[in-house]
């Protein structure tokens, strides 16, 4: 749904852009009114899901870490006896 925010935003700023006097206008009004707002919302709505993908990466490296330790005390143990 964001995603089709944005596309709408950059259309209406792109339309803007054309209808300036100077090409120079034109790029820093896309820009500057399109661009950049709309890399920054999606930036920021992004961070939830950029949050929960370090934590689930952190979740599988414990989790990997575990078993490695794991493994090691049961190959200790069987040669133990």
């Amino acid at each position: 749904m964001v995603h089709i925010a944005a596309i709408g935003w950059i259309y209406v700023t792109l339309m803007m852009a054309i209808t300036e006097e100077t090409m120079v206008a034109g790029i820093m009004t896309f820009f500057l009114y399109g661009v950049l707002p709309v890399a920054i919302i999606l930036y920021i709505g992004g961070s939830g899901k950029r949050r929960e993908r370090q934590a689930q990466a952190r979740r599988e490296a414990m989790q990997a870490k575990q078993a490695a330790a794991d493994g090691k005390d049961k190959a200790d143990d069987g040669s133990a006896t």
